[in-house]
């Protein structure tokens, strides 16, 4: 029959190498991961295999312990912050970007995605030094902005990726039927860049959330976040709580990652009829 594929003995041993390898680095990566969830249900004092009992005491000091409300409470907030001003710089960028003609479009890329090139440590000594010098460490605001400088190449790069497609011309027929630049954006080009920009924004948090280096260099007593109470946890005393703090990140993560799948896949879907009609 035409249009069946039989495939070699080769063929066939050769996926199933494939998937066994894959499957292999699978669980390479997921199992540190996989023997810290079941600690955050121990009953016992200690991080100890086997398990004594299981109990929902450390997610009770997790949730209602002072230190990790207020760890809890500055992590949303610099995380919302940075999100908002991560997305807003990095889509107006990407937008100058995407632009045809632009000058030194390498040269300015380059600067917008050297703060994900350069070692978290030596931007976090530069940010302190700088920072120091107007006032702007042991504050959520310097946080915020630290954050944002970091998070902003993570919008550019997603955004950039959803304005590969975006027709200018329709900006420009939006322009010629007498919108403003401010209306044709908001009417035109945010609709359809909109999955990329909520992409980005869900990045920029995610990167928010998981930062820990330059917290440890700007950020006093009152500014603790989850990632460095966390830190100070193992560094101190070795509690079961950080494993119930360990396993509310990763669900949060995953939730972040199928919501930017989730978005991805709608993007693709609206530029599908798109390129077909063009």
């Amino acid at each position: 029959m035409t249009g069946q594929f039989y495939p070699t003995v080769s063929g066939r041993i050769l996926r199933v190498m494939l998937w066994t390898t894959s499957l292999a680095v699978l669980l390479f990566l997921v199992a540190p991961l996989l023997a810290i969830i079941p600690l955050s249900f121990t009953s016992g004092e200690y991080l100890q295999y086997p398990i004594p009992g299981y109990s929902f005491r450390w997610y009770e000091d997790f949730l209602f312990s002072p230190e990790w409300i207020l760890a809890f409470r500055n992590t949303f907030i610099v995380g919302t912050a940075t999100s908002v001003l991560a997305t807003t710089l990095g889509t107006l960028a990407a937008l100058g970007l995407s632009r045809d003609g632009f000058p030194f479009k390498r040269l300015v890329t380059s600067f917008f995605i050297l703060p994900v090139v350069l070692p978290a440590i030596v931007l976090a000594v530069g940010t302190y030094f700088a920072f120091a010098a107007v006032g702007l460490t042991n504050s959520l605001v310097g946080i915020i902005l630290a954050h944002t400088m970091i998070a902003v190449p993570f919008v550019v790069i997603t955004v950039g990726a959803t304005l590969s497609g975006f027709d200018h011309n329709l900006v420009r027929a939006a322009t010629s039927l007498g919108a403003t630049p401010v209306r044709s954006f908001f009417k035109v080009t945010l609709p359809l860049v909109f999955p990329g920009v909520v992409s980005g924004a869900v990045i920029a948090f995610a990167t928010s959330l998981d930062e820990v280096v330059m917290i440890l260099f700007l950020a006093g007593p009152d500014q603790n976040t989850v990632p460095r109470q966390m830190f100070n946890g193992i560094k101190y005393y070795l509690s079961p709580t950080i494993t119930a703090a360990a396993t509310t990140l990763i669900a949060v993560s995953i939730l972040l990652l199928v919501a930017v799948g989730a978005l991805r896949a709608r993007a693709g879907r609206q530029q599908r009829p798109a390129k077909e009609n063009s």
